[in-house]
């Protein structure tokens, strides 16, 4: 048997045999890069690179070796095209535009979701100040559809729950829409129910509200099952149709500044399941800008339904040091158990590792779109 010491001086020689061997290799690997460069031709080639990983596998003597080739020769040829996308990289900005700050003055309008009063305007007040113009919209694709035509300068959507998880009909939107998120902006939820005047809580038998603040008030709902659900298209406009229904056995969930602004009496307060219930929302733009101070990144992609495919394209924030705030899947219209990854990462645009990771997913994935860069608000 071998002494352990006379073992690890052994494995120590044969590493520094292959750390000047993967140097070499990579050397190589950026001559590589420079023809590629001057003849157009992609990085990665998938058929060579599966070519080489199963002729490596099968020189090894038993299939536990095979197994153990084909990884590392894999990981070696990923760090290879790696390095050749620092040497390749758009060193601009993606189509981008870096200004100083966001501008709304009074002269433009906001589109944002809901009735007046809605979270959504409290949202956009707070992102944009009060001084822009403002028009509300039934739903969410007629405030995008308002950025895009130009219509509106901005539009103020919401994205995601602390309780209830995403809003998976927004991703869809601005993966298929020509609109950008530029800033965004947390509110907390704090859901009231409120019903016209001369109404008592125990007389209500319906109440109104959008299918989120439903969800984000059911531990009201399991010590009421009597009480029937209603679902809307918005909070406010739910207030909004209690109040000019004078019904008192209807009540509707909302904010309290919206029951306040259509004249309804607040019932009771504290409606969450969570203290702690907040919503994100996103501030859309039809110019791609992003501002100096902006510190995240939101793309989305898809890739070949096959083995390894997402972590070949996550590696890409991982090699350059990015840290992954956010992943999101949807599935592709029309394309059946096919997906589209939505992920947010830290970063901005005009940074190095940015643009390397961006010029390397955009080579391997099917379809890249870089979504936005903005501030992020925590």
């Amino acid at each position: 048997m071998k002494d352990l010491a006379q073992c690890r001086k052994e494995i120590d020689e044969i590493d520094a045999q292959m750390t000047a061997l993967f140097q070499e290799r990579m050397q190589i690997a950026a001559d590589v890069a420079e023809y590629k460069r001057v003849s157009g031709k992609k990085v990665f080639d998938k058929q060579r690179e599966d070519e080489k990983l199963d002729a490596v596998e099968q020189m090894a003597t038993n299939p536990y070796f095979g197994r153990g080739l084909r990884e590392m020769f894999s990981q070696i040829m990923s760090l290879s095209r790696k390095y050749q996308y620092t040497m390749l990289a758009d060193k601009g900005q993606n189509g981008f535009t870096e200004l100083n700050e966001l501008a709304c003055g009074a002269e433009d309008t906001v589109a944002f979701f809901g009735e007046p009063g809605s979270y959504t305007e409290q949202a956009l007040m707070r992102a944009l100040g009060e001084v822009c113009g403002r028009t509300s919209c039934p739903t969410f694709t007629a405030v995008v559809e308002a950025v895009e035509a130009g219509t509106a300068k901005y539009g103020v959507v919401p994205i995601e729950n602390t309780t209830t998880g995403d809003i998976s009909d927004l991703y869809d939107l601005m993966a298929e829409h020509a609109v950008y998120p530029v800033a965004e902006q947390v509110i907390k939820i704090e859901h009231v129910l409120a019903a016209p005047a001369g109404a008592t809580e125990e007389g209500i038998k319906e109440v109104f509200s959008h299918p989120q603040a439903l969800l984000q008030c059911s531990g009201y709902f399991a010590k009421r099952p009597e009480l029937l659900q209603r679902a809307c298209s918005s909070t406010s406009g739910c207030a909004l149709e209690v109040a000019q229904s004078k019904d008192v056995t209807k009540a509707a969930i909302a904010s309290e500044i919206a029951s306040e602004r259509y004249g309804l009496t607040i019932l009771r307060r504290g409606l969450n399941n969570e203290n702690v219930n907040s919503t994100r929302f996103l501030v859309l733009s039809k110019e791609p800008v992003f501002t100096v101070e902006a510190d995240k990144v939101s793309i989305c992609f898809e890739i070949a339904h096959e083995s390894g495919s997402l972590y070949r394209i996550l590696s890409h924030l991982i090699y350059n040091n990015l840290n992954m705030t956010k992943i999101e899947s949807r599935p592709i219209p029309g394309k059946q158990f096919e997906y589209r990854f939505f992920v947010d990462f830290d970063g901005r645009l005009s940074e190095p590792a940015v643009q390397n990771a961006l010029t390397g997913i955009r080579e391997e994935a099917s379809r890249l779109k870089v979504l936005g860069c903005y501030k992020s608000f925590v």
